[in-house]
């Protein structure tokens, strides 16, 4: 069982999720509550890396052998559907962990047989309306063995909700008149923004299915700093100073009272690109002071939101201009001479 190779791969490493820096209490929740088989829902702002958590524990997973051209993703071992079942002698292919991850993007026009399946009427005509046959397997059957990521599960239907329930409690479904039982093995791992206003409510039947995990931003300049440099592009020279007042502006934005909706790690990245593009695009190998302050409405305007008391009095482009020269005050900030380089992020 996957909860199996989990355990054994949570109890020998220390070190899981290098893909993740930081979220130090996020990683042991989701550990502890992949050991016992839960099923988890993480809980955050975008841009913090919940996808590339969920990605990770995917990548966690030893490679498996599978039935080559298997919808429901059987093993040798262990079929599970008609095909399978009745031929032993299928071609079998290895896939590694990575392959194991099967993602579900959530959507108000998401159905419930995106999820779960579907009669094929051709196939309905030749095997019988109600016959096994006749049924193609939906998205939950293809993570048979591997992980069912469903992103931002609070966008999904009320119907999708309520086929989910008897999914995550039975191990069954029922479509139309139709029964399917289905003895897969998936972990399920889903998201959620909390902040996001234009979602379903999830039901509290379909919520106690669940364990919640919470997510926050960085939990440090160092820390955001090194994801930044981990994730983002280099064409050009940063240098630590920069960077630092590139990330450092962000971060005082996130913790402004006067913002309801706050800038993710997306907007430090952002800022470090598109720095780095404007250099280039002047002939520079490395990123100075004008550059930061050229991108930033282009970057920020869209990814913070003011409170009310404040949108009707100052538009967002003037607001992120006003901090930043507060901040470059504040922080007593020179400019660097435009012939100096580091050899820093490059």
């Amino acid at each position: 069982m996957i909860s199996e190779q989990l355990k054994e791969i949570f109890l020998k490493q220390k070190e899981n999720f290098e893909d993740i820096l930081g979220q130090e209490p996020a990683k042991q929740g989701i550990k502890s509550a992949l050991l016992m088989n839960r099923h988890i829902i993480i809980v955050g702002p975008p841009g913090i890396g919940k996808t590339t958590l969920a990605k990770n524990i995917a990548k966690l997973l030893p490679p498996l052998e599978v039935v080559e051209g298997c919808s429901y993703h059987c093993t040798k071992e262990n079929p599970i559907c008609p095909s399978c079942k009745e031929n032993k002698n299928k071609k079998i292919k290895k896939i590694d962990g990575s392959k194991r991850f099967i993602r579900i993007q959530g959507s108000p026009d998401l159905t419930v047989e995106d999820l779960l399946g579907d009669i094929d009427p051709i196939k309905a005509l030749k095997f019988g309306p109600l016959s096994l046959e006749a049924f193609t397997p939906g998205k939950i059957f293809k993570a048979n063995n591997g992980i069912l990521f469903f992103d931002e599960l609070n966008r999904c239907p009320e119907k999708l909700q309520n086929a989910m329930l008897q999914v995550l409690e039975e191990g069954k479904a029922t479509i139309g008149s139709y029964d399917v039982d289905f003895g897969i093995d998936f972990v399920f791992i889903s998201t959620m923004n909390p902040e996001d206003a234009s979602t379903e409510k999830l039901s509290d039947v379909l919520l106690d299915r669940f364990d919640i995990i919470y997510m926050d931003y960085p939990e440090s300049i160092e820390i955001e700093k090194k994801i930044v440099v981990m994730k983002g592009e280099k064409v050009c020279a940063v240098s630590d100073e920069i960077l630092a007042l590139i990330v450092h502006f962000v971060r005082l934005l996130r913790s402004d009272d006067k913002l309801e909706k706050k800038p993710s790690v997306r907007a430090s990245l952002g800022i470090y690109e598109r720095a780095q593009s404007n250099a280039l695009l002047k002939g520079r190998k490395n990123v100075q002071f004008e550059d930061i302050k050229e991108v930033l409405v282009s970057v920020l305007s869209h990814r913070i939101r003011l409170k009310p008391s404040v949108r009707y009095l100052e538009s967002v482009e003037d607001y992120i201009a006003e901090q930043f020269r507060k901040h470059i005050e504040n922080t007593k900030w020179q400019s660097q001479p435009e012939e100096q380089e580091s050899s820093d992020y490059r």
